[in-house]
């Protein structure tokens, strides 16, 4: 009787391969494991560019539009940076904790970039009910601000806070019980020229995604990118 059921079994199997085998050949030539088993995972780079020196840096995503008011009155849109190389941040001028550092590290990177025209640095406060075109002006003038391409961006606070959470994926926050009303990241995006927020590969092969503008470490390498991307 045994032998009458592992015939079955192995006729069950054979039957089977037959089947199947020639179907995942199918598959792996079409491509469908890479297309339909792969998990999908919103963020990741979508390209891989390698620049002169031969060190990899990777598209993260595409910055949406947008158009704000600086702290002279003009309107600035994302048409602004065509063809230069900035950094975003999002801030507040009565920031009680990280801003002083963010913007006063900022400082070192439009130092590095001074003479650099296709260079630039958005800044958008997150509290612009507060912080006026004549506010950030002020504020921009006693941090020692003169890069030309260096706009202090304010204007409806849903859009920004949208651009800030959706456009960037960058944390900020209206929080009542937080140190100055409001809570945000202190990461800073690079975008190049083309509008994509650019990242490099970590020693694993990860993109950092966003620099850190709280420490030199990050600071020093979002120079080194601005160079490369420049």
């Amino acid at each position: 009787m045994k032998k009458y059921s592992y015939v079955g079994i192995t006729a069950v199997i054979l039957i089977f391969g037959i089947w199947a085998v020639p179907k995942i050949i199918e598959r792996f030539s079409q491509g469908d494991v890479v297309k339909n088993d792969r998990l999908s995972t919103k963020g990741v780079p979508t390209k891989v560019s390698e620049n002169k020196n031969g060190k990899e840096m990777v598209t993260i995503n595409t910055i949406p539009d947008f158009t704000f008011v600086n702290q002279e009155g003009d309107t600035i849109s994302e048409n602004y940076y065509d063809g230069k190389v900035y950094v975003v941040e999002f801030f507040f001028t009565t920031c009680p904790s990280i801003c002083p550092v963010m913007n006063t590290n900022m400082l070192k990177i439009q130092e590095a970039f001074k003479d650099e025209d296709d260079f630039g640095i958005a800044s958008f406060s997150i509290d612009p009910e507060h912080d006026t075109p004549e506010v950030l002006k002020q504020y921009a003038e006693s941090y020692g601000v003169n890069h030309p391409h260096w706009n202090f961006l304010t204007g409806n606070k849903k859009d920004i806070l949208k651009l800030s959470n959706e456009g960037f994926k960058l944390y900020a926050a209206e929080t009542p019980e937080a140190e100055g009303g409001f809570e945000h990241s202190g990461m800073f995006a690079l975008v190049d020229k083309n509008g994509n927020i650019r990242s490099r590969i970590d020693e694993n092969g990860n993109p950092i995604i966003y620099y850190n503008g709280l420490e030199e470490e990050g600071i020093q390498m979002l120079i080194e990118d601005i160079k490369k991307l420049l």
